[in-house]
């Protein structure tokens, strides 16, 4: 099932298949898929090939890429819609936060 999600655009099922990848020590697959979630915006992959970076499986210049592209990903989905909605829902949650 995460190999359809992930086809069809969805970044947590592109993670989630890169930690699958790992776990088997598939590490190019799996920096793949992480580099792709990345792109689309999920943070804990960046998050994640920053932990690679220091571990010796990515590349600088692959982290590099990642974070510019998760930035323009992040940036594109900005609006002062999107704001005014994440503070209205972060002022009624009883946690004070997203989740």
């Amino acid at each position: 099932h995460w190999e359809e999600a992930a086809i069809g655009g969805h970044p947590r099922a592109r993670h989630n298949l890169g930690w699958h990848e790992g776990n088997n020590g598939r590490y190019e697959r799996a920096v793949k898929h992480l580099i792709i979630a990345a792109k689309l915006g999920h943070d804990g992959s960046i998050k994640t090939l920053m932990e690679n970076f220091k571990g010796g499986f990515v590349q600088k210049d692959e982290l590099a890429a990642a974070l510019r592209a998760h930035k323009a990903s992040v940036d594109a989905t900005k609006s002062p819609q999107r704001e005014a909605a994440e503070a209205y829902w972060i002022s009624s949650s009883p946690k004070g936060t997203l989740d």
